[in-house]
């Protein structure tokens, strides 16, 4: 089968692998339909490698089952689904206290396990998601984002009438607009220094856009706000300044929930470290997407709420390319030679011709 493969930094392959097979009780073998590059594929690509040479990357996928173990009982060949890519261990202290997000052992397929940029992928059925006929298979690609997205979110004390900021308007970023606007949040600013995300952003559902190049997010959070700054501020760029300067958006008592990953150290300024103990921020870490019971309240909610239509896709993907294009995309992004949000590949053979149209097919 076809299939992404990478081998070490800057060294992903297109090329043939094995059909995963049957093995288990609980196996399930997913015809992989539409599958997305997560922020974390371009870090291991572009910096850290793999944890496996030579392992089918790949995560955030969607698809139609195509076998099943003898033990599988709640799906069926044909049915449509997404599916929960972290694997947790079940017997480490976190785990068994309930919370597997912690766990000790946590991984994901496409890290030592065969990913889901390939035509097939196996998986365990508990980590499948069925799909209602009313949510296409590029939205259901964005679940497993948005579940790590709504698991950041379940984290903090938001309330309905809350003003929330969101640092950093990529993918991650869409998604938590989307998701600040479902908890109820009165006014939601988002802040980035791009402003074609600040645009998309717009489109859905941030009241107010803030360019951080023409002045610092926080001068602006306070104008709008009188100098009160907001309830919530997201960290969702993953950046080492953002990092620091998310501090100095919140409130007295405000929060502040990380969902971006740096991969680099972060050198905090006085002035936005003094905003943690001065303001006395509740300051929250939030990992993957998965809670207890497994997968975890994050994805019935994400497939929900797409389904109302409350959180869409459509803007977000920039990109539609075949999978055997994976190879020059990946050197596209990391060279900055494109304008990418959140890029699908379609494993099948001429799948990105037939694809419900959730968009625009744009030149790569």
């Amino acid at each position: 089968m076809r299939s992404l493969n990478l081998y070490g930094i800057k060294d992903i392959r297109f090329e043939d692998s094995p059909k995963p097979v049957i093995e288990n009780r609980d196996d399930v073998i997913v015809k992989v339909k539409a599958v997305g590059i997560c922020g974390s594929d371009i870090s291991r690509y572009n910096k850290l490698g793999p944890y496996v040479e030579g392992m089918t990357f790949g995560h955030e996928f969607s698809g139609v089952v195509d076998e099943v173990g003898a033990g599988v009982t709640h799906f069926l060949p044909g049915d449509r689904v997404a599916a929960c890519p972290t694997y947790v261990c079940g017997q480490c202290e976190s785990c068994r206290s309930g919370q597997p997000s912690q766990c000790e052992n946590l991984t994901v397929i496409g890290a030592r396990h065969p990913g889901a940029y390939a035509e097939y992928v196996k998986i365990a059925a508990s980590h499948l998601i069925a799909l209602p006929n009313d949510v296409d298979f590029d939205t259901a690609a964005l679940v497993e984002p948005s579940s790590v997205v709504v698991h950041g979110f379940y984290r903090t004390t938001i309330q309905p009438g809350a003003e929330v900021a969101i640092m950093g308007v990529g993918s991650i970023g869409l998604l938590a607009v989307q998701w600040a606007k479902i908890f109820g949040a009165r006014k939601v600013y988002a802040i980035d220094i791009d402003n074609n995300n600040l645009k998309i952003a717009k489109e859905l559902g941030a009241d107010v856009l803030i360019n951080s190049l023409e002045s610092p997010a926080h001068e602006q959070i306070a104008d709008y706000t009188h100098g009160r700054g907001v309830d919530l501020a997201v960290e969702s760029a993953g950046s080492p300044v953002t990092s620091a300067q998310v501090f100095a958006l919140p409130k007295k008592g405000g929060e502040v929930v990380f969902m971006g990953i740096p991969y680099a150290d972060i050198n905090i300024k006085r002035f936005y470290f003094e905003k943690i103990v001065r303001n006395e921020l509740k300051v929250y870490g939030s990992w993957n997407s998965v809670s207890a019971p497994f997968p975890g309240k994050e994805w019935k909610t994400s497939i929900h709420y797409m389904s109302t239509g409350q959180i869409q896709s459509n803007p977000m993907i920039s990109h539609r390319l075949e999978l055997r294009e994976g190879t020059e995309m990946f050197d596209k992004i990391i060279n900055r030679q494109i304008d990418s949000i959140k890029v699908l590949f379609y494993p099948e053979l001429g799948a990105h011709a037939v694809s419900k149209p959730t968009g625009v097919m744009r030149e790569s």
